[in-house]
């Protein structure tokens, strides 16, 4: 069963998510990983891309605005549960219910169920 605390913190990082703009998550995820870590995420060669995404000079495809936008909910989720830092850390870090892979390479490889999965067992205290 969910606590409040579980049931609260998706719904919140969901909303946050929903109510920005692509260029606001483009740029929180450009302050929080790097521009080359969030083209990363985005499945783009060129990091400057991301800049320009920031700046609203154009738009991302499809694919890789969901893949930021995946990164960004699942990001606050851990933030929202224990802290920006661990958030990071998280995000970053090898997972062993993703194969050991990391959260952002999940992402990167849009297997966003899986990292959704994973972040909710973490913030369960099951992993």
């Amino acid at each position: 069963m969910e606590t409040l605390r579980e049931t609260g913190t998706e719904s919140t990082a969901h909303a946050d998510t929903v109510q920005k703009t692509v260029a606001d998550i483009a740029r929180f995820l450009q302050e929080n990983f790097g521009q080359r870590l969030a083209a990363f995420v985005a499945g783009i060669e060129d990091p400057k891309q991301v800049g320009k995404w920031c700046s609203g000079q154009n738009s991302p495809r499809i694919d890789s605005e969901l893949r930021l936008r995946a990164a960004y909910q699942v990001f606050r989720m851990i933030a929202l549960a224990e802290n920006p830092h661990t958030a990071r850390a998280w995000m970053i870090g090898m997972n062993p219910q993703l194969e050991d892979d990391s959260p952002v390479q999940a992402i990167a490889e849009d297997r966003h169920k899986d990292v959704m999965a994973a972040a909710r067992s973490y913030i369960k205290g099951d992993l």
